[in-house]
């Protein structure tokens, strides 16, 4: 778009740049940058258009943008282009993602290059490699707490390490994606020790105080996220003589994103690793990015606005790169980080799902999907040019983040029902086989979250325990089910390291004085090749869990229809244990997929005749895609076994 002002501008700052920057061919920055200026200046007047050094920290940033362009290699240029082209390239249904940390799941950076057959085998082709940067050993936050932004903790290798693996798995035509901690440093990182050491230009580069009065406001309305091991949002460094912000542990700096300087400090390094060959970045804490007095300090308009400038910075030196948003935030909220107000995603092009995991979870403690099927129809409505990331369970604790509305819905008081599903998932509840453990409990409200691997929270590790078959069946046909929903809903759906296989709770964090207070490393374990090599042995629990998830994988790369163009429809049924949608392809909407998932450990049925009205027709009843098996009807209903997913066509 042309505007006089801001295009005024832009010829002046391109006068100001340094001069190795008007030798270099860039006819495609430059392209972009026009193209993109009037919404970067626009936004970055919004937010710092009353500083004096308004003009320096534009040509600031636009010398940042040019200069990580001319470092971009040739081959990530033409990737650029392609995917410039090929637009909706990620709605594609064959991507299938996987979360892991190399150091757990293969030593370091060489070993996970030598370790991706095991991944494609799978039919993995994304790779999201768990923060690797350098942190200080023992207050890392399992690598959310960093020291320099554009250093490989040595333990894993190096930055050409990462460029190699980048490399590697292109050729093998699959994606890398990579953290950047976007809403704080470590209290070692170099700017935190300056600021320590009374340098102003780096004080206000964090939230720093002389005494409580400002902290004091700042208390009364921000929650606190670690209320037993971080309590508080501030805290007292006795070297600086100040108070400083550290929203989620006292070793954690959150950065004041008021000075212009921190964002383009955080663009430079976006872009750094988008050119080591990052194609996906995954930005951490993103709700948090911009503190005002007086309210919860999340979900602030000016952190879209941030989110925004960081997506047009990148579009004009590496479109070819997707954001992820991480924010675990209320069902109303995620959707707003793709972008208000628009078609194509203006912050980021993928956000978590985690409102539907965390109803997944709701759906085996209750054994019905009453709560789920409320919360999925009430899910908000994602962009044209975006898509969830969805999932059973990741690094992070599982939280009950969906609305209260939908459990008064399904019949349930909603802080009884919380209570239930936590104490269900934690042991406490009668009967349950669940073996996991409460995580961030508050003893002011009584909410807690779960720590616990995918397999020991179904009921897996109490059953070998036990040596009951059939109780041992069940959770493999609950995992199933589990990933079942996360590879037809519609989005990328992305699985953890281990849950392939089958792997329990593990105690060795206890041994680590650093981590035995953090219980979400139960399910942080070090991956079992031993264990994994049993996944070739038939009959074995990890053969018959693996063996299972490669067929419906690859099956769901077969499938037009779970390519993600908003074309899911949630069905209406009178059977409250079953979850029923279908899925149609974008190409030949009247090729559908019906999904019927049963979360109930008794035999369902489901009436077809509702179904007729959304063209299945099913007079020779439908082909089970997973199995190949013809399902007939009987007496005009569909039988489901237990904990059982079918993918349904004519």
């Amino acid at each position: 778009m042309y505007e006089q002002v801001s295009h005024s501008l832009l010829n002046e700052i391109l006068v100001q740049l340094k001069p190795e920057i008007g030798k270099m061919r860039m006819r495609h920055f430059y392209t972009r940058l026009g193209a993109n200026f009037y919404a970067i200046h626009s936004l970055f007047y919004l937010l710092y258009g009353d500083r004096p050094d308004f003009k320096e920290q534009m040509v600031s940033l636009v010398e940042t943008l040019a200069l990580r362009y001319i470092e971009r290699t040739p081959s990530l240029r033409r990737s650029d282009l392609a995917r410039e082209k090929d637009y909706n390239w990620f709605l594609s249904q064959k991507w299938v993602g996987m979360a892991l940390y190399c150091d757990r799941f293969a030593g370091d950076l060489k070993g996970l290059r030598e370790n991706l057959p095991y991944l494609q085998e799978l039919g993995v082709n994304m790779l999201h490699v768990m923060p690797m940067l350098d942190c200080p050993p023992d207050n890392s936050d399992g690598g959310y707490a960093v020291r320099d932004f554009y250093r490989i903790d040595p333990r894993f290798g190096t930055t050409e390490d990462v460029a190699a693996l980048a490399t590697t798995l292109k050729k093998r035509d699959m994606l890398l994606a990579l953290d950047v901690v976007v809403n704080h440093t470590s209290d070692e990182h170099e700017w935190a020790q300056r600021a320590r050491k009374g340098e102003k230009k780096y004080q206000d580069y964090y939230f720093v105080f002389d005494d409580r009065e400002m902290p004091d406001i700042f208390e009364q309305t921000m929650p606190e996220i670690f209320p037993a091991t971080a309590p508080g949002n501030f805290t007292w460094d006795e070297e600086m003589g100040k108070w400083v912000m550290t929203v989620f542990n006292n070793y954690q700096w959150d950065l004041n994103y008021r000075n212009p300087a921190v964002l383009i400090e955080m663009i430079d390094i976006i872009l750094f690793w988008a050119n080591q060959g990052a194609d996906i970045l995954r930005l951490d804490a993103v709700a948090f990015l911009w503190k005002k007095m007086g309210s919860v300090c999340q979900n602030e308009r000016e952190a879209h606005l941030l989110l925004q400038l960081m997506k047009d910075c990148c579009q004009v030196t590496a479109p070819g790169v997707l954001f992820i948003a991480e924010a675990i935030v209320a069902p109303g909220e995620i959707s707003k980080y793709f972008g208000e107000d628009a078609i194509n995603a203006k912050e980021c092009e993928i956000a978590y799902n985690a409102t539907f995991m965390a109803l997944l979870w709701d759906a085996v403690a209750t054994k019905n999907a009453s709560v789920l099927n409320h919360g999925v129809k009430n899910l908000p409505n994602k962009l044209e040019r975006a898509t969830w990331l969805n999932y059973v369970r990741c690094h992070d604790d599982i939280g009950l983040g969906f609305d209260d509305s939908d459990i008064r819905l399904a019949g349930y008081d909603p802080a009884q029902h919380r209570r239930f599903v936590i104490d269900y998932f934690t042991g406490k509840f009668p009967s349950s086989p669940a073996r996991g453990l409460p995580f961030g409990e508050n003893p002011k409200t009584g909410d807690a979250r779960i720590s616990g691997s995918l397999a020991s929270l179904v009921g897996l590790e109490s059953a070998l325990e036990s040596e009951d078959e059939a109780a041992i069946e069940a959770a493999i046909k609950t995992i199933v089910l589990l990933h079942s929903m996360i590879l037809s809903f519609g989005g990328i759906p992305l699985l953890y390291y281990g849950d392939a296989i089958g792997t329990l709770n593990s105690l060795e964090y206890l041994a680590d004085p650093a981590k035995r207070a953090d219980n979400r490393w139960m399910h942080r374990s070090h991956f079992d090749w031993n264990k994994a090599a049993r996944r070739h042995e038939n009959g074995t629990v990890e053969q018959r869990i693996f063996s299972t998830l490669k067929k419906i994988i690859a099956l769901r790369k077969e499938t037009l229809a779970f390519a993600d163009f908003d074309n899911r429809q949630l069905l209406t049924v009178d059977n409250p244990n079953l979850l029923v949608f279908s899925r149609s392809d974008p190409q030949n909407s009247r090729n559908k997929v019906l999904v019927v998932g049963n979360f109930n450990v008794e035999t369902q049925a489901l009436s077809v005749g509702a179904l007729r009205v959304h063209g299945f027709f099913m007079q020779d009843g439908m082909k089970d895609i997973c199995s190949g098996a013809r399902i007939a009807l009987e007496n005009d209903t569909i039988v489901l076994p237990p904990l059982t997913c079918y993918w349904l066509a004519d």
